[in-house]
């Protein structure tokens, strides 16, 4: 009588290697990627915020032609920062030095 040996179904080892080494090729190429693509967007989002608070300078200079110094303080006491906005100001650390904003 023979014996029959039952077939399984599966992957083996060395085609569950080659997929791991695939996917580990592929996460070396990408993640680098992500993280300069990240830097680009903080980058980005810093300069607008820059702009976004020269806008406001503007702003504050065309409603208050008599005050020459215009400080954060006084963006976010007259309401032209929120607190969102004055959170990540401070975050960023943009500053006001002569009417105009640096980070």
């Amino acid at each position: 009588m023979k014996l029959f040996r039952k077939k399984y179904s599966g992957f083996t080892l060395i085609e569950a290697a080659i997929v791991l080494f695939i996917v580990s090729l592929l996460m070396l190429i990408i993640l680098p990627n992500l993280n300069a693509q990240r830097k680009h967007a903080v980058t980005t989002h810093a300069a607008a915020m820059v702009t976004t608070v020269q806008t406001q300078i503007d702003l504050y200079q065309n409603d208050h032609p008599d005050d020459s110094e215009v400080t954060i303080s006084k963006l976010k006491a007259n309401a032209y920062l929120t607190d969102k906005q004055l959170q990540k100001v401070q975050d960023l650390k943009i500053t006001i030095v002569n009417n105009e904003a640096h980070q």
